[in-house]
């Protein structure tokens, strides 16, 4: 009987650390942290946690790793680094083979990823020029309204009259929100609204790459139900939800990649 392949992937984003271990192509655990204040700190903390999650004493019981995310130069323990657009479309593809366009919603930018039959990227948008439709931006939108993020969700989803916010610039829909609120208007309408105005922004993204479905988000926004629903409207397709956390979908892409870079080798063996 041959050796299990044990594998990781570490996925270093702008807000939040990521890993993930696989062995014998099944996921045994993963982590998710705030990000310290260096890369490699925080790379360091989750590939810890995600091995304890395994049931793992040690790196040393890894057979590969790949690191991928704003910070993947800097995984001290990365046998290499992928870029978090090639893991995100494969990790996307590896839970739901009929995706077709992947939406990443990260701290501080967002992709739109297009994905061919077989898993590859065969086109993706990016806007990190601007921090509108981020995790930055909702946390902005978030201390303004003085909710958590977990509430913007949950009261956009009540409203009946989504508030109507113009701006593009997060610096401005804040001047926006902060206006509607001294205008009286209710917290859930102004929540649908910010939500509302954010699936707009994407859906001109994804249009720009070419909308294909199936459809799904990935990264912490992900978890934002209403924003969903919004961008479902606004492109007249239903958005569908991963089946893991949308968080580590970079790690487990990661993960997966190392994973083949194992059985490559054994091949040429």
């Amino acid at each position: 009987m041959s050796d299990p392949i044990i594998v990781g992937g570490c996925d270093v984003g702008s807000t939040t650390g990521k890993s993930l271990i696989m062995r014998d192509g099944e996921v045994t655990g993963y982590s998710i942290i705030p990000c310290a204040v260096r890369p490699e700190v925080t790379a360091e903390q989750a590939l810890e946690k995600a091995l304890q999650a395994a049931g793992l004493s040690s790196r040393g019981e890894l057979s590969y790793m790949v690191g991928t995310g704003y910070g993947r130069v800097r995984i001290p323990f990365a046998d290499e680094n992928v870029s978090e657009i090639t893991c995100h479309g494969l990790g996307a593809f590896h839970l739901n083979p009929a995706d077709r366009t992947l939406v990443d919603i990260g701290g501080q930018d967002c992709k739109v990823i297009r994905i061919s039959p077989k898993g590859k990227v065969v086109d993706f948008a990016m806007n990190d020029k601007c921090a509108a439709g981020t995790g930055r931006f909702f946390e902005a939108m978030a201390r303004v309204l003085e909710i958590s993020l977990e509430n913007i969700s949950e009261y956009s989803l009540r409203s009946r009259h989504p508030a109507q916010i113009t701006s593009q610039c997060s610096v401005f829909a804040e001047s926006e929100v902060i206006t509607l609120l001294n205008e009286g208007a209710e917290i859930e309408d102004i929540a649908a609204g910010i939500n509302e105005a954010i699936a707009a922004r994407l859906a001109i993204m994804i249009r720009k790459v070419g909308l294909e479905e199936e459809v799904a988000v990935s990264g912490g926004c992900a978890k934002n139900r209403g924003l969903i629903a919004a961008l479902g409207k606004k492109l007249g397709v239903e958005v569908k939800g991963l089946s893991m956390d949308p968080q580590v979908i970079g790690a487990l892409g990661a993960a997966l990649i190392a994973g083949r870079r194992v059985l490559e080798k054994e091949d040429k063996e």
